[in-house]
C-alpha cells in the first residue's frame, strides 16, 4: 500500500494554510488531558503516598507494598543483564559522561573598572528528579541521559521515578540503568502522579529542584502544571526529523532514517528537504520500504499526518526552512554539509553526513537525546549539565571604586525617585 505524505512539492509552493499546519507541532494537550492531570496533581498534593498507591493500582494494575525500590534490587538487575546489553549500556554511559564533563560550565570573573570585580559561578542543584517512561516500552537510555549529566554537574541527590509493572517494580532494564548511572533513590511511581510527587514531595518521595525526562501526554502536561514550583526541561512532544539532502546522498540511507523516526509515534513528524531534484526517487524508495517494516501501520499514519518531501531551489532556501521549522533532529547529507552547519541555528542536534545516524545519537555518541520538539528549538537547547546548575553572581567594590561610583549612582537613584538609594551612594563620595 502506498503511504501518502501530507505534503509533497516545492517549499515555495506551500500555501499559507500548508505552512500553518506544517509548522504547528504544538505540544499542548486537549482539555480532557489537562483536567485529568490537574485532578491527579491535586490528589497527590492532598494525600501524598496514599494517592500514589491508589494511582498505581488504577493505572498500572500494581498493588504496591512500598514505593521505593531498594538499591540492592537495582544492583541485582544490573548484574543480571545480558552481557551484550550491559556492555552497550556501559559504553553509552562512558560516552555520555565524557561529553558532558567536557562541556561543564566554568566560573568567571571580570573587572569592568579598576576596583570593581564581578564573578559568576555555577552551583549544582541540590536534588533533581529523572522520569523514565514505562508501560508499552522501557527506555534505559533516557535514564542515562538524565542522571549522568546531573552527576557530572555535581547534583547532591538524583532520584528516579518509573511506573511499576503489575509485579510492583519498574522494568528491570530501567533499574539496571539506574544502578549504572549511580541514581541515589528509585521509586515505582509513574505518570502525572510521579511528576506531582517530585514537585511537591510526599511522605516518601522528596521534593526536587528540577524534573527532567520524557513521558506521555499526561506526564508532559503535569510538568507544565508544576513548572511554577519546580524547574523542568523543555516541554516535549513526538519525535521529529528534518533531512536536508542532495544528489550525493544515499537515498536508501535517507529512507532508513525517515522510517526510524516515523516508527516512534503516529504523531511523529518527518520531513525531507531535497536539492537537485531527487524528490521523486526518494518518494519511490520510501513507498517501497514501508511495507517491509514491523511497525508499518504507525509509520503510515505518521507520514500521512505530518510527513513531507519538499524541494528547495537553493541551499539558502533549505537553511531558511530548517531554521523556521526548528526540528528536534536535523540530518544534513549534501556535498557542502560542513558549510551548511554553521548556518543551522534552531535545532536540537545536527547530524552531519550520512554515517551520522540519528540512532547513534539516541544511544551511544554521548550527546544528549533529550531535545526540544514542536519548534521549541528556537528557544530551548538539548539537555546538558547547564540544566543541573544555577548561577550565583557575586560583586566586590573597593573603597576607591565606591568613591568613583558615588555621584553617578546618586544621580540615577534621584531620577527614579529613590532618595535612600541616592543617600547610600553619596556616603562613599568625596568629603
Amino acid at each position: 500500500m502506498t503511504p501518502p505524505l501530507r505534503w509533497v512539492g516545492a517549499i515555495a509552493a506551500l500555501t499559507a494554510d500548508d505552512r500553518a499546519r506544517l509548522f504547528d507541532r504544538s505540544t499542548s494537550t486537549d482539555a480532557q488531558v489537562r483536567e485529568a492531570t490537574c485532578a491527579i496533581v491535586a490528589q497527590v498534593r492532598a494525600t501524598g503516598d496514599t494517592a500514589l498507591t491508589e494511582l498505581a493500582a488504577r493505572f498500572d494494575g500494581a498493588l504496591l507494598a512500598r514505593l521505593e525500590v531498594p538499591r540492592e534490587q537495582c544492583e541485582r538487575a544490573l548484574a543480571a543483564l545480558e552481557p551484550a546489553l550491559r556492555a552497550a549500556m556501559a559504553r553509552a554511559a562512558a560516552n555520555i559522561r565524557a561529553v558532558h564533563e567536557a562541556f561543564r560550565p566554568a566560573a568567571m570573573t571580570v573587572e569592568p573598572e579598576p576596583g570593581i570585580r564581578i564573578g559568576r559561578r555555577p552551583d549544582p542543584l541540590g536534588r533533581v528528579g529523572v522520569y523514565a517512561p514505562g508501560g508499552r516500552a522501557a527506555y534505559p537510555s533516557s535514564v542515562l541521559m538524565g542522571a549522568i549529566p546531573a552527576r557530572v554537574a555535581g547534583v547532591g541527590e538524583v532520584v528516579l521515578c518509573s511506573p511499576p509493572s503489575p509485579s510492583g517494580s519498574p522494568s528491570q532494564v530501567v533499574l539496571a540503568a539506574a544502578a549504572l548511572a549511580d541514581v541515589d533513590r528509585v521509586f515505582a511511581v509513574g505518570g502525572a502522579g510521579a511528576i506531582a510527587a517530585m514537585a511537591y514531595g510526599t511522605e516518601t518521595i522528596p521534593r526536587v529542584d528540577r524534573i527532567v525526562g520524557p513521558g506521555n501526554a499526561w506526564v508532559a502536561e503535569a510538568k507544565l502544571q508544576v513548572s511554577g514550583v519546580v524547574g523542568i526541561d523543555a516541554p516535549a512532544g513526538p519525535s521529529e526529523l528534518l533531512v536536508i539532502l542532495d544528489s550525493t546522498a544515499d537515498l536508501d540511507l535517507v529512507v532508513r532514517e525517515m522510517l526510524a523516526q516515523a516508527e516512534h509515534d503516529p504523531a511523529a513528524a518527518v520531513v525531507a528537504v531535497v536539492l537537485d531534484g531527487v524528490g521523486s526517487q526518494l518518494m519511490a524508495r520510501l513507498v517501497a520500504a514501508v511495507d517491509r517494516e514491523p511497525r508499518a501501520a504507525i509509520i503510515r499514519e505518521s507520514l500521512a499526518r505530518s510527513g513531507a518531501i519538499l524541494a528547495a531551489a537553493t541551499s539558502d532556501e533549505a537553511v531558511a526552512f530548517a531554521n523556521e521549522w526548528a526540528p528536534e533532529h536535523l540530518l544534513v547529507i549534501t556535498r557542502s554539509s560542513d558549510e551548511l552547519v554553521p548556518r543551522l541555528r534552531n535545532v536540537g542536534t545536527v547530524f552531519v553526513g550520512g554515517a551520522s545516524s540519528v540512532a547513534f545519537g539516541d544511544y551511544l555518541t554521548g550527546a544528549n537525546h533529550v531535545l526540544p520538539t514542536g519548534g521549541l528549538a528556537r528557544t530551548y537547547s538539548g539537555l546538558s549539565t547547564m540544566d543541573f546548575i544555577r548561577w550565583t553572581t557575586w560583586q566586590q567594590v573597593t573603597a576607591d571604586a565606591a568613591a568613583r561610583l558615588s555621584a553617578d549612582v546618586a544621580t540615577f537613584a534621584a531620577s527614579e525617585g529613590l532618595p535612600a538609594h541616592a543617600s547610600a551612594a553619596r556616603h562613599w563620595g568625596a568629603p
